[in-house]
């Protein structure tokens, strides 16, 4: 029975992971976008609400759920003990806490956003775009491969 509960930990932890990254690599875009309106425009107050709702509703929760259900399947397998089961998830935690960061600073964007502030340019939000595409090929490696 501590097979099947593992798998369905280990899916639940995957479906997070992802719904957390399709926010994560969408929210970035949404900023691209709000850079070219004028604020108090139409289109702003719409990206407002959009930016609102995605960190509200699907990267906060998906961010939660994939720290409870890795965290949770990491206990389950006894993989702190980096003697044992090697390194590669100590070096994984930290691509996630970089993306909990990444987070975080996009939390803060937003909430200058729907003051009406544009934080940076157009081109940083593009640059940015690509950050949590690039952690994530980081983790799925040393998640899959386990190199250390």
């Amino acid at each position: 029975m501590l097979h099947e509960s593992y798998l369905w930990l280990k899916a639940l932890h995957i479906i997070a992971v992802m719904s957390w990254m399709a926010g994560m690599l969408y929210l970035p875009r949404l900023f691209v976008y709000h850079c070219r309106t004028l604020p108090g425009s139409e289109a702003s107050e719409m990206l407002k609400v959009m930016e609102r709702r995605l960190l509200r509703l699907i990267i906060n929760p998906a961010m939660i759920a994939t720290w409870v259900f890795g965290l949770w399947l990491a206990v389950k397998i006894n993989a702190f003990d980096g003697a044992a089961n090697g390194y590669w998830l100590h070096a994984k935690l930290g691509l996630v806490i970089l993306m909990q960061i990444v987070h975080a600073m996009l939390a803060r964007y937003r909430r200058a956003f729907a003051r009406d502030e544009r934080p940076y340019s157009e081109r940083f939000f593009r640059i940015l775009n690509e950050v949590p595409a690039m952690l994530i090929i980081g983790i799925v490696i040393l998640a899959a491969v386990k190199p250390f």
